[in-house]
């Protein structure tokens, strides 16, 4: 689908059969939304963009008074730690008061709680290694980050590819960003408005604001389907990335895989599978789910400003037409894309545990120094917070898609589940274009390529979550790598969730998820389910991670010496 989404295009909906409930009783504590266990992984060093969690969400409260809004009546405090149902480890800390008469959110803090160190990982190592340890970022976005780090390689070396690589690289990308969406949708985000089936691995659930209408029985209907179809995409990616997660294919220089007649047909067949997934059942999900909970519409906007570095070549030239453009939209403004150069991007850490002489550099530039927690009183978060030209930046399905004019109906919750299933759709088309132009027994790999000396160069693609940067520099001189080549003297990585869920800066403008948050309306602070809609449209990803939680109980925290939880 090509068509431009506007915000003509929203219906307006009765709602006869809505059936709100709330059980204000419900203890601290206990689990959001049902309690599925996940495991995968994504997030590295300064930034993170990882893999899996489960649905629940542990909240504690505490009262206090910090001025809130114009008819406060006094704050209330929740942190939810961990935030569950995404990918890593993240907790929100949100100010509840009551403004003009409607409780919500007045104060957001996202804080990436865990430390990786992938860029201290990779320094002193062979740059080929790249694309195999950076896979290991995330499990749900293994592709992107091979491919960001693969690109980095050959663009330091000036090398180019085969076409069938290039076609091949965008047809497992496409399957990633497929199984990803998917992901997202029925097993993350949905269970945050429709009841799931009974059981393990789907409860308990908070008793909220969920199935408002009978006829969300629809999308939890297609809830088990759909880890079939996410099953059936990974499995699709493999057929040339070789596995999946974190194929081996993609490597500085082209593919390894070469295309046969086989393949080819075995890949289209999971193909039309799920092209008919999408058309018949993802995408009127969302829009049920827009029908119904009309209302997020209005919520999450945040600053509006949107950023994507472009994804898909579609040719083989230095600067190609790709299928998902680059550029970026500051508040949200139909019509006015710009260009952009990511000279412009520069990471503070006022509020991250990081030294302060790293404040403010170009990744390229820049160098990941941590610092004792304890010793950096008002940071907050182990991620850094990137910005371009001092401007907070949101990135994800929303951002590509309003950047390439296919959808600029609104900046919202509901917006970035429509923009995420709509891109599934276009992603899905493409691919079959792409089959189309494999040549069998074209060459899939440049063979001249070389790492030396002294080379830098920046991968920039899109990961599920948005845009994904990767900075590259080999040592100066020297042999240093264990197979007795140039080694990498730096390397850095922005994330997509780095972005979003950036803390503030040293201006204190809060990142894209936390100014999202503010406004929020909440009927229940001890079970804020619409501060986790908010959350969970961003996708977040922070590090591998498994939450194990028992309904009822206080999380147990395990923490190293110095390091606050």
């Amino acid at each position: 689908m090509t068509k431009n989404w506007n915000s003509s295009d929203r219906e307006d909906h009765t709602q006869e059969d809505r059936d709100i409930g709330l059980n204000s009783t419900t203890v601290l504590g206990a689990l959001g939304a049902g309690a599925l266990l996940a495991a995968s992984g994504c997030g590295g060093g300064g930034g993170s963009d990882s893999s899996s969690g489960n649905p629940a969400s542990d909240t504690s409260e505490t009262g206090g008074d910090t001025g809130g809004g114009t008819g406060g009546t006094g704050s209330s405090f929740t942190v939810i730690d961990p935030v569950t149902r995404i990918e890593g480890h993240l907790k929100v800390e949100v100010d509840i008061d009551t403004v003009d008469g409607v409780l919500q959110v007045i104060d957001a803090r996202c804080t990436g709680t865990q430390f990786r160190g992938f860029e201290q990982i990779l320094t002193g190592r062979d740059p080929k290694d790249a694309p195999y340890l950076t896979e290991r970022i995330c499990g749900v976005c293994p592709v992107s980050h091979g491919l960001a780090a693969t690109l980095a390689l050959e663009k330091a070396a000036g090398t180019s590819v085969p076409s069938n690589a290039r076609i091949l690289r965008n047809l497992v990308l496409g399957a990633n960003f497929l199984q990803s969406h998917i992901l997202h949708f029925y097993l993350l985000a949905a269970l945050d408005y429709v009841s799931a089936p009974a059981g393990a691995p789907w409860s308990p659930a908070w008793n909220v604001d969920l199935m408002r209408s009978s006829s969300l029985q629809q999308i939890s209907n297609h809830l088990t389907t759909a880890i079939t179809m996410r099953r059936k995409a990974h499995e699709m990616g493999a057929i040339f990335g070789g596995k999946m997660p974190h194929p081996s294919a993609c490597q500085a220089g082209g593919f390894t895989t070469k295309p046969t007649a086989s393949t080819i047909n075995t890949f289209t067949t999971y193909l039309d599978e799920l092209l008919q997934f999408i058309d018949l059942s993802y995408i009127p999900d969302v829009q049920l789910l827009e029908s119904v909970y009309g209302d997020y519409n209005d919520i999450g906007k945040g600053h509006g400003n949107l950023m994507a570095y472009g994804a898909f070549d579609l040719d083989d030239s230095n600067s190609p037409n790709r299928l998902l453009r680059r550029g970026l939209v500051y508040d949200s403004a139909p019509n006015s894309v710009q260009a952009l150069s990511t000279s412009n991007i520069r990471e503070q850490v006022s509020y991250s545990w990081y030294a302060d002489a790293t404040d403010n550099k170009h990744p390229a530039s820049g160098s990941t120094v941590t610092v004792d927690p304890a010793s950096k009183t008002d940071a907050y978060s182990w991620l850094k917070a990137p910005r371009y030209n001092g401007a907070p930046m949101e990135c994800g399905p929303l951002a590509r898609m309003w950047v390439n004019g296919d959808y600029w109906a609104g900046v919202s919750v509901m917006d970035r589940h429509m923009a995420r299933a709509l891109e599934a759709q276009k992603i899905t088309d493409a691919m079959f274009g792409w089959l189309d132009q494999l040549v069998i027994g074209d060459p899939v790999y440049d063979s001249s390529y070389s790492s030396g000396y002294s080379q830098s160069g920046e991968g920039l693609t899109e990961a599920p979550r948005g845009a994904l940067g990767h900075w590259l520099s080999t040592a100066s001189s020297g042999t240093r790598s264990a197979s007795g080549g140039p080694a990498i003297g730096n390397y850095q990585v922005i994330t997509p969730t780095c972005w979003n869920a950036s803390p503030m800066d040293g201006n204190d403008v809060r990142g894209p998820m936390e100014q999202a948050l503010v406004g929020t309306p909440v009927s229940n602070e001890t079970q804020p389910v619409e501060v986790l809609r908010v959350i969970h449209s961003f996708d977040p990803c922070l590090s591998c991670a498994v939450h194990v939680m028992r309904p009822g109980k206080k999380p147990q925290v395990i923490a190293q010496a110095g390091v606050r939880g």
